[in-house]
């Protein structure tokens, strides 16, 4: 079964995001070897060049490394994963808050629905 792409962007954008997820949150740990570029591809559903693009962003961004005869592996540098989760981490935060910007809610108002989420408070409020 293929994964859920948004036909309104690029896919191997969405499958950068997807195995740069899937690493930073620890799915793919540091240092394990990736499952192949043909694996992968008929795992997600598309073409193996569309997935070799996408593998090699990743290796640009220093997320993933080759060795020639033994295919490619997670980074095993924690600085990468770290400063990549970060990274990521801002900019989920920075969609969030600006799409409830668009919804007429401050900052403030904001923070304040996540701490009330985040003790339990009336998710509804």
């Amino acid at each position: 079964m293929g994964w859920d792409f948004d036909s309104s962007r690029p896919i191997y954008a969405q499958l950068v995001e997807i195995l740069k997820g899937r690493i930073i949150s620890g799915r793919y740990l540091p240092g394990e070897r990736l499952p192949s570029v043909r694996e992968l591809a008929g795992e997600a559903g598309v073409n193996p060049n569309t997935m070799q693009r996408a593998l090699a962003e990743l290796e640009r961004g220093g997320l993933v490394y080759t060795e020639r005869t033994n295919g490619r592996f997670v980074t095993d540098r924690p600085e990468a994963l770290q400063t990549q989760r970060q990274t990521t981490a801002r900019e989920v935060t920075r969609l969030y808050l600006s799409q409830m910007a668009e919804l007429g809610f401050t900052r403030e108002d904001t923070v304040h629905l996540i701490e009330t989420w985040n003790h339990g408070g009336n998710k509804d409020e």
